[in-house]
């Protein structure tokens, strides 16, 4: 079975940092783009980050500068460090990625932010 299953979330005070990371199990032909998702309560999905095959990378207005999104083929997994963070960071973290061709999606981390 395919799938992918993230790690690292928590709960820290504002300023602080956590990293996330994502890795993709199962019989694994292809892994194309992959990237991070945030839910909130009463908000949309937001795309947080995504990155390509080969590294390109693409950030949300909302968390540019503070996090880093990076991937490493060979362990087939994704990885989001997050600096500076702030209480509106506080949401359900989802990792994506397209394996085998399709859509596939995390169970979600929950990431806490304390004032």
């Amino acid at each position: 079975q395919v799938q992918l299953v993230e790690s690292g979330g928590g709960l820290v005070q504002a300023g602080g940092s956590l990293r996330l990371s994502c890795a993709a199990s199962g019989t694994i032909l292809s892994i194309n783009a992959m990237g991070w998702y945030r839910r909130t309560p009463g908000k949309p999905r937001e795309l947080v980050a995504s990155i390509t095959r080969r590294g390109s990378a693409n950030y949300a207005d909302s968390v540019k500068g503070r996090f880093t999104i990076s991937r490493d083929n060979a362990k087939k997994t994704v990885y989001l460090q997050m600096n500076s963070l702030k209480p509106e960071d506080t949401a359900v973290y989802y990792c994506n990625a397209d394996l085998n061709w399709r859509d596939t999606w995390g169970q979600g981390t929950q990431v806490t932010v304390s004032s």
